[in-house]
C-alpha cells in the first residue's frame, strides 16, 4: 500500500514535534528511567517500567517508584550486590498480575546477565550481530527464560513475535533505548540496534488512530499488524519510522475529545 501522502507526512511531523518534547516525560512511564544517570540503572528500570506499563499511567509510575525504593534507590547496585535476606523486602511487591515471584526472577536474570555483559542491549542482539526485530525479540525471550527452574507464570510478562504478539512493551522499551534525537525524551544509548530496525509499539491508542489514517489495513492486531504499521511509517521516514509513535499515541489521547476534525485529507 503506497501511503506517501504529503498531507499525512506534514500532519504527523507536526504532531511528533508537539509530543516529542520534555513535557511528555512527566506523565509517561519513561519518567522512571529518566530518574537515573547510570546506563545500567536506565536499562533495568526502563525495562521494568515498560513491563509494568498497563493500566493507568499514574499507577504505573507510582509502582515503579515503589520498586526503586525497595531496591534502596539504586537498582543496578542492589541487583549485583544483594544478599538473600535483602530480597525479603520485595516479597510483597505487586502490580496487577506482576507479583513477587516475577520480581525475584527479574532480579535473578539481571544479575546473571550483568555478570557477563555491560549492557542489556547484548541480550537482544544475536551473537552473529545480525539483528532483525523478529529474531532479536524472539531470541531475547528465549534468553530471558534460560535460567534453570524459571517460574512458568513469569513467561506471560515477556512476549515474542513467535506468539503473534505485537510485543508492545518490548518495542516501547527498545524505542526508549535506541532512538536518537535532541529532544531529551528517548535515550539513544544503544548503538548495535539502529532506529530504522525498530517496530512501532502498537497499543490501543496507536492502533485506533493508525486505522483511521489508513496506516493499518489488517483486521486483527498482532505482530504482523505492528510490522505493517511500521512499514507504512517507513515511507514517511525511512531512517526513524518509530518517531511517529509520539504522534499516533498523542492523537489517541486527544481522541477522547474527538480528533475527526483535525485529521488530514487522505
Amino acid at each position: 500500500m503506497h501511503i506517501m501522502n504529503e498531507n499525512l507526512k506534514s500532519f504527523l511531523d507536526e504532531k511528533v514535534a508537539q509530543y516529542n518534547r520534555p513535557e511528555f516525560i512527566a506523565n509517561d512511564p519513561i519518567v522512571i528511567p529518566h530518574l537515573f544517570g547510570k546506563k545500567q540503572d536506565i536499562e533495568i528500570m526502563g525495562f521494568w517500567a515498560a513491563t509494568l506499563a498497563w493500566g493507568q499511567r499514574v499507577t504505573i509510575i507510582k509502582k515503579c517508584k515503589e520498586l526503586i525504593e525497595l531496591m534502596d534507590g539504586a537498582p543496578y547496585d542492589f541487583i549485583m550486590n544483594h544478599e538473600e535476606p535483602d530480597l525479603k523486602k520485595l516479597l510483597h511487591f505487586k502490580h496487577r498480575t506482576f507479583n513477587d515471584i516475577d520480581t525475584l526472577y527479574f532480579i535473578a536474570f539481571f544479575r546473571y546477565h550483568y555478570e557477563n555483559y555491560a549492557s542489556l542491549e547484548d541480550a537482544f542482539v544475536p551473537t552473529d550481530g545480525n539483528y532483525s526485530p523478529f529474531r532479536g525479540l524472539g531470541g531475547f525471550r528465549s534468553y530471558f527464560f534460560s535460567l534453570p527452574d524459571h517460574p512458568h507464570r513469569t513467561m506471560k510478562h515477556v512476549s515474542s513475535p513467535a506468539q503473534k504478539s505485537t510485543c508492545k512493551r518490548l518495542n516501547m522499551f527498545l524505542r526508549w533505548m535506541v532512538r536518537k534525537d535532541d529532544t531529551g525524551v528517548d535515550f539513544g544509548i544503544w548503538n548495535k540496534i539502529k532506529p530504522t530496525d525498530l517496530i512501532c509499539p502498537c497499543d490501543l491508542h496507536v492502533d485506533r488512530v493508525a486505522r483511521k489514517l489508513k496506516l493499518i489495513t489488517r483486521k486483527q492486531t498482532d505482530w504482523q499488524t505492528a510490522v505493517e504499521l511500521t512499514e507504512n511509517l517507513r515511507q514517511l521516514d525511512p531512517l526513524d519510522p518509530v518517531k511517529y509513535d509520539f504522534a499516533l499515541f498523542g492523537l489517541g489521547i486527544e481522541e477522547r475529545w474527538g480528533i475527526e476534525g483535525i485529521l488530514p485529507e487522505l
